[in-house]
């Protein structure tokens, strides 16, 4: 069996929902019984850093679902990642980064900061909380849930194995194979609003387009980038084990003041992007 097909049936059918376009879409194709079988639930979990139109699209679309969206989180990303510890070995101060934040290294050099802010405050939450609702036992290694995922077939380079022996992904659309255009067109056919674009309102892993998005259309969750951004260069300023600068923009100039003009505006054409944007399966869908 490839993995572009449906998987076996399973006792449990659990939808991860990252409430952008493409789980969104999945979400609301069960619902219209396009897929099946009806899932149990769909889990959003929340990392308490969405921007608000996240939250107003989340509860719009839990009205639609014939099943219950259960909301999950580890605790607010931002504040977490401002924390100040001390280790007890060293005794040094220094702060736990979970997200990919680009580096500003003493030689002037460009890095990129480990990403832990999916395995952590997404998919964590989501496995303990199916563990639960599944009743999983110790040990248990037979399949009986079966995790729905929203990755589409432009991004099939997203899809990861799942970790947990007692459980198997699935990838709905793109059994189908549908785009992220497919998915908007569906939502449209259907005469559904599009959802917005999921994503903690300062990831780094936003595009110059999304960052012109969230400065027109949402500036107070675009000034709250600018100020978390100065909050963890603050933080990092006090880690006695830092040995970089972090920022949010490729460019390794402050928010707010990057140039977030179009080619157009700029009257130069840009030939390839600098940055792989890519997040993994569960993150933002």
């Amino acid at each position: 069996m490839s993995i572009f097909d449906p998987p076996p049936p399973t006792e449990y059918n659990f939808l991860s929902l990252g409430a952008g376009v493409q789980s969104s879409t999945l979400a609301l194709m069960a619902a219209k019984g396009e897929i099946g079988p009806m899932p149990d639930a769909a889990i959003f979990a929340d990392t308490q850093a969405e921007p608000a139109s996240v939250y107003e699209w989340l509860d719009w679309l839990e009205g639609q679902l014939p099943f219950p969206v259960i909301r999950v989180t580890h605790g607010n990303l931002a504040e977490m990642e401002l924390v100040m510890k001390v280790s007890g070995r060293s005794g040094k101060t220094y702060r736990k980064s979970h997200i990919p934040a680009f580096a500003l290294k003493p030689d002037g050099t460009k890095g990129i900061i480990s990403r832990k802010c999916t395995a952590d405050f997404k998919i964590r939450p989501i496995t303990s909380w199916v563990r639960g609702a599944a009743k999983i036992t110790h040990g248990q290694k037979a399949v009986t849930v079966t995790q729905w995922i929203g990755i589409s077939w432009d991004e099939t380079q997203r899809m990861k194995p799942l970790r947990e022996f007692w459980q198997q992904g699935r990838w709905p659309l793109i059994e189908r194979k549908m785009t992220r255009r497919d998915c908007k067109a569906w939502m449209a056919a259907n005469g559904y609003p599009e959802p917005p674009r999921s994503a903690c309102s300062f990831c780094p892993f936003h595009d110059d387009n999304e960052w012109r998005r969230l400065r027109d259309d949402e500036p107070e969750e675009f000034e709250k980038a600018i100020e978390f951004e100065k909050r963890m260069q603050a933080a990092s300023a006090k880690d006695e084990t830092a040995t970089s600068k972090p920022f949010l923009h490729p460019s390794l100039i402050p928010l707010g003041e990057v140039d977030f003009r179009t080619d157009e505006e700029m009257g130069q054409m840009q030939l390839w992007n600098t940055i792989q944007n890519e997040c993994a399966g569960m993150c933002g869908v």
